[in-house]
Parts: structure tokens; C-alpha cells; sequence
């Protein structure tokens, strides 16, 4: 039996956990929090981080290295036969990546120049993957595929953020929309968090001194085409 150590927030948590529904492989859950790791935890994991995958009495960290290990020892491959494709597809892993320390600084930077800056670079490397797409419903096509498990945490966050403002994100942006919602209806995905997770993000934005809680606070004006508060 592999065990995935979580945190109920953690977007590469939910990586791991997607290819693991994906793969159908049986896997335990360990939850721990963040800000109290216990000793236990501190001992097994280098970065102090999740998640880790425990296998035998092997440790593994870093998500792009669990879900790589998956491919190789499990059933049901994620990634493209093709090298080249494959390697494309890892390239647009690591895209993924980068729209999440946007998508960080978005909850948590207190400016609202900053706040808008990455709202419209969002906009611009969402625009990108538009650029990318074809006929859907997911980023390969038919396939779900490891790319898919990367993009689907990150357009979760939109959920909770949808309700204080349009960011104006995936305006014009047809086939990015349809992708997201394609994702969201996918058991693999709604399985990877636990079932409180929109409230839990929303009371973590809530503690943050952000210009997005401002936004949900009732605080902040808008005066540009960036986003439109509901």
C-alpha cells in the first residue's frame, strides 16, 4: 500500500492524488498540517514539504518526481508514447507550475498594482494555452493525460475566487473555459481534495492581509477592465 502525505490546500497534493485515481492505484492517505509539522514528518520529509509518497521504506518528494515514478511502475500511462510529445507535455507541467506562484501571488500580495499585474498575466499565459488547445475536452484531446493533473488544481482555486470577483482570467478564452469545466467533472479531480476544501481556502484567503481580501472584505474599488467585483 502507497501512502501519499497531504495537506488539505496543497495544489501538488492533488497531482499526486489525480494520478493515483487515475492509475487506479489504492493508496492510503496521511494528512498533516502545515503550520505544525510534526516530528514524524520533519524526519521524513528534505524540504519540509508535501506531498511524499512512501514506498516501502522508501520516501519520495516532489510531486513532477511522484507522478513521474507512477508512470514508470504503474498501469494505465498519463504521458504520450512519443518522446517528443512527452517531452512537450512536461514543458506545459512546468507552465502549469509558474501559474501557481501567479495564482500565490494573487492571494496573497497586499498592492493592488501588484494584484492587477498578475491578474493580467494570467490572463496572458491562459491566453497561451487557448493558443494550445484543439478540439478538447481535454489538453491532449480525448486522453486525460499528466498535464490535465496539473491544470486542474490550478483552475480550482477560480471556484472560490469566482465568488468575490471576475478577474477577468479566462475572458475570451472558449476552449481554456471549456477545458476547466471539463476537468472539474472528472472524478479523479473532484476526489483529490477533501470535501470542505472550498471553505478551507476561502478561511486561509480570509487571513491573509491581501488586496484579494479587500475584494471579499467589500474594501477595494475597481476601476479597470482587469476584473468586474461581484
Amino acid at each position: 500500500m502507497l501512502t501519499l502525505v497531504s495537506a488539505d490546500l496543497c495544489p501538488y497534493v492533488q497531482r499526486a492524488a489525480i494520478a493515483l485515481a487515475e492509475k487506479g492505484v489504492p493508496f492510503e492517505r496521511r494528512t498533516v498540517d502545515l503550520a505544525n509539522r510534526p516530528e514524524w514528518f520533519k524526519a521524513l520529509s528534505p524540504l519540509g514539504k508535501v506531498p511524499l509518497l512512501l514506498v516501502g521504506d522508501e520516501v519520495l518528494f516532489e510531486s513532477a518526481v511522484i507522478v513521474e515514478y507512477l508512470e514508470d511502475t504503474q498501469v494505465l500511462p498519463l504521458h504520450p508514447d512519443d518522446p517528443l510529445a512527452r517531452a512537450r507535455h512536461r514543458a506545459w507541467m512546468e507552465f502549469g507550475s509558474s501559474i501557481l506562484v501567479d495564482v500565490w501571488a494573487v492571494e496573497t500580495t497586499p498592492e493592488r498594482e501588484t494584484f492587477e499585474a498578475k491578474c493580467r498575466l494570467l490572463r496572458a499565459k491562459f491566453g497561451r494555452l487557448e493558443d494550445e488547445l484543439d478540439d478538447g475536452p481535454y489538453f491532449s484531446g480525448a486522453s486525460f493525460t499528466l498535464v490535465d493533473a496539473v491544470f486542474a488544481p490550478v483552475f480550482r482555486y477560480f471556484d472560490v475566487f469566482d465568488r468575490v470577483a471576475d478577474l477577468g482570467v479566462f475572458t475570451g478564452l472558449p476552449k481554456v473555459q471549456a477545458w476547466r469545466r471539463a476537468l472539474s467533472s472528472r472524478p479523479s479531480v473532484r476526489g483529490a481534495v477533501v470535501a470542505d476544501y472550498e471553505a478551507k481556502l476561502e478561511a486561509f484567503l480570509r487571513r491573509q492581509h491581501s488586496w484579494l481580501v479587500r475584494l471579499m472584505n467589500g474594501l477595494a474599488t475597481e476601476s479597470s477592465a482587469i476584473m468586474h467585483p461581484r
